[in-house]
């Protein structure tokens, strides 16, 4: 048996659009053993949806290794623990992608290196933000060249992190369908600078300078606007420290002094509790460690 855990991630981290992305110490836990047939189970998050078949983004990308690599796809009975809240800007779908690929790549003796599976998650979820940190860890930036994905990993010291995902339904596509077209060459510069300042202030774990450079003018405003409580909950977490949408949202992300993440969490979630939406709340730090086998 081989059994391996992935973290959870979130990405753009205010001004670095599709660029950035950080790995959270939540974590699914997969084991793949070898079996007759390919079944696959999950208790945790997700387990209602995930159980109804065997035909899931893990299991896809599990036989699309094999395939890569010529081999014949092994059979096996995959068995997940998920703490990675779905649906909610905190990386699933990239977990989901990274463990699949990372426990084939296991299963056949590593063929593959780190970025040859960066390349087949990055063209499975369309883009690396989300599916970089959860391979490498930490914190990375990542651009996709013409024939390459060139990417840079940061360690990020423990820094206290507050989400609030409001329970909601929010697409991932209707995220998307919100951007506008184009930008202006303004709104361009405020964020350029700001996430060059965004990835220093994280490595450094300087807290005053990221509140002052997370703020985002080419995705965020767009999305908060159609998330119910979004832009209060988002300007109540600006108070405690700095604020952005995890990914495409729904979530927030706080980063926070320890001292006020519980404060922090229960003041953003009672923004949604007023609108009469239910919230999940997690307080935890940034991991160094993207996918490992245990």
């Amino acid at each position: 048996m081989i059994k391996i855990r992935v973290p959870a991630t979130s990405a753009n981290l205010g001004p670095g659009f599709d660029c950035l992305g950080l790995a959270l110490n939540v974590w699914n836990e997969i084991s793949f053993e070898p079996a007759e047939k390919l079944s696959y189970h999950v208790t945790g998050e997700g387990a209602e949806k995930l159980n109804k078949g065997t035909r899931n983004l893990l299991t896809k990308a599990y036989a699309l290794l094999y395939e890569t690599c010529g081999r014949k796809m092994a059979n096996a009975e995959i068995c997940a623990h998920n703490d990675i809240l779905m649906s909610s800007g905190l990386g699933s779908s990239a977990a989901a992608i990274v463990a699949g690929l990372f426990g084939a790549n296991e299963m056949l003796g590593k063929p593959l290196n780190e970025m040859n599976l960066l390349k087949l998650a990055t063209e499975m979820e369309g883009h690396p933000d989300n599916v970089a940190p959860a391979l490498l860890g930490g914190l990375v930036v990542s651009v996709m060249a013409r024939d390459e994905i060139i990417t840079r990993r940061y360690e990020v010291p423990e820094l206290t992190v507050v989400i609030v995902k409001p329970i909601m339904e929010w697409l991932t596509k209707t995220a998307r369908a919100v951007l506008p077209k184009s930008v202006s060459r303004a709104d361009a510069i405020h964020n350029i600078g700001r996430a060059t300042l965004v990835v220093d202030a994280l490595r450094e774990g300087d807290l005053n300078l990221l509140q002052k450079v997370m703020d985002d003018r080419i995705h965020q405003p767009y999305r908060l606007r159609h998330i119910s409580g979004g832009l209060a909950a988002y300007k109540t977490a600006k108070q405690f420290g700095a604020a952005a949408l995890s990914g495409a949202g729904p979530s927030i992300i706080n980063f926070v002094p320890p001292e006020n993440a519980i404060q922090a969490r229960q003041e953003i979630a009672q923004i949604f509790h007023e609108r009469g939406i239910e919230t999940r709340e997690i307080i935890t730090k940034p991991s160094i460690l993207g996918v490992h086998k245990i």
